[in-house]
């Protein structure tokens, strides 16, 4: 296998909720492990997402995990998760959804530089780039 970079979300007891919602955005198959399957953790964490994976047939992964106690959980605006190609339809719909119960800072509108670009902020507090280029 050769080497890929994959995106991987810090949540506060949310992970397996957010894995969800974007298994519903990008389909797939969502695996996941929690403290208490592994048998780590302290009281009140054995439901927590330890580890989990989103992979779809698209080549997509995300992976995501529920903070421990003892590790500040700092969401912060330095990273964003960029989705660009050229099918149209496909990325309006991962738009739609990922902007549904969201904020949108940037509408998806054709920009100065040619493309289809918005940015969004899911109901997760995470940032979405979604750019869409002429075929």
């Amino acid at each position: 296998m050769s080497s890929r970079l994959n995106p991987y979300i810090s949540f506060d007891g949310t992970a397996q909720q957010a894995m969800e919602f974007y298994q519903g955005v990008f389909g797939g198959n969502l695996r996941t492990s929690t403290y208490g399957d592994a048998g780590v953790g302290e009281a009140g964490e054995a439901d927590k997402i330890m580890h989990a994976m989103l992979e779809n047939d698209r080549g997509f992964t995300l992976m995501a995990a529920d903070v421990p106690a003892g590790m500040e959980h700092k969401p912060g605006n330095n990273i964003s998760v960029s989705l660009t190609g050229n099918d149209d339809a496909e990325l309006r719909g991962y738009w739609e959804k990922l902007s549904a119960d969201g904020v949108i800072a940037v509408p998806l509108e054709k920009q100065m530089w040619g493309d289809v670009f918005g940015m969004c902020t899911d109901r997760f507090g995470i940032t979405w780039m979604v750019d869409i280029s002429p075929s």
